[in-house]
């Protein structure tokens, strides 16, 4: 995406009143997921910059430098790259919800349910993806004597002049990791020793994913902006009967007693042959998990299905 940097309120104000909304703004340090804010009026950016450039400082060391970048129009998906310095084995793709209420409105968050593998990663894309994305950046970092070794996170986003890149990470997405790992057909642990010994090509490629798996994130009311700790959790066992999987994201023991100690409590997950399966799996055991203001996204995996129905599957 196009973009500015900025350190001073009164050049990114500037900037602004140059550049309408829609238009991302972006703490430029680490601030747990929450730190990118899609504003779709003026009204919106200006307070964002404000946030963070001004004197409340709401991010902290982490907000001093602010990121102003186009809004890429489309729809968002994640590539994860394991990769060795020189070769890369591409696992599963996947697509997270970042916002935290249905139809993607609200805040932010560090993500609230994700489905894999993405039906908007066709082949033709994935195949884009590798020549425009992957390999240049690979081979870039190599030139600058900086081969890359372990995961590379690449958030895309399906624009209409072809995929962009959103945002790389050097680790798995949370919660998109704990559903692209269990895709993976092979030892997990085997592919990450090749890639930290810079033998990932004697693995080979892996094979497609069977089936699809989806993670749904329970979350305590409040989140992300400020919750109650502490809530009594029951129903886990019950919710795992269906064969879903029930992950521990903020939770902890107190006198005996399962409590709640976050924002995202739980990830749910669920595998199938079909996203609809998966789906299935995964809210049926999270209807079963019980806390105190407990809530969670109803429409994980609405637009994979939608597509999939596009596409006559």
């Amino acid at each position: 995406a196009a973009f500015e940097t900025f350190t001073d309120l009164a050049s990114a104000k500037k900037f602004l009143a140059e550049h309408p909304a829609p238009i991302v703004v972006k703490a430029s340090g680490l601030a747990a997921g929450k730190g990118a804010i899609v504003c779709m009026t003026d009204k919106e950016a200006n307070e964002a910059v404000e946030e963070m450039l001004g004197d409340k400082a709401v991010f902290g060391e982490s907000g001093k430098t602010v990121v102003i970048e186009e809004f890429m129009d489309g729809e968002e998906a994640s590539i994860f790259v394991v990769c060795d310095g020189k070769d890369y084995v591409i696992l599963s793709s996947a697509q997270d919800h970042k916002r935290v209420f249905d139809d993607d409105k609200g805040p932010n968050t560090g993500g609230m349910g994700a489905y894999s593998p993405a039906p908007v990663v066709t082949d033709a894309l994935l195949d884009e993806v590798k020549k425009t994305i992957i390999e240049p950046t690979l081979k870039g970092m190599a030139a600058e004597g900086k081969p890359y070794t372990g995961v590379l996170y690449v958030g895309i986003m399906v624009t209409a002049k072809g995929p962009k890149v959103v945002e790389y990470n050097c680790r798995l997405g949370d919660p998109e990791c704990q559903i692209v790992l269990p895709l993976y057909d092979g030892d997990v642990l085997a592919l990450f020793d090749a890639a930290e010994k810079g033998e990932l090509a004697k693995l080979g490629a892996p094979k497609a994913p069977k089936g699809s798996s989806a993670i749904v994130v329970l979350a305590s009311k409040g989140y992300p902006g400020s919750y109650e700790k502490g809530k009594v959790v029951t129903g886990i066992e019950e919710a795992e009967k269906n064969g879903a999987q029930v992950l521990h994201a903020g939770t902890k023991m107190v006198d005996g007693k399962l409590v709640t100690n976050g924002g995202r409590v739980f990830g749910v997950v669920g595998h199938g042959e079909t996203l609809q399966a998966a789906l299935d799996i995964a809210y049926e055991a999270a209807e079963k998990v019980q806390f105190e203001g407990k809530f969670y996204r109803k429409d994980i995996g609405k637009k994979g299905l939608a597509r999939l129905a596009k596409m006559g599957k």
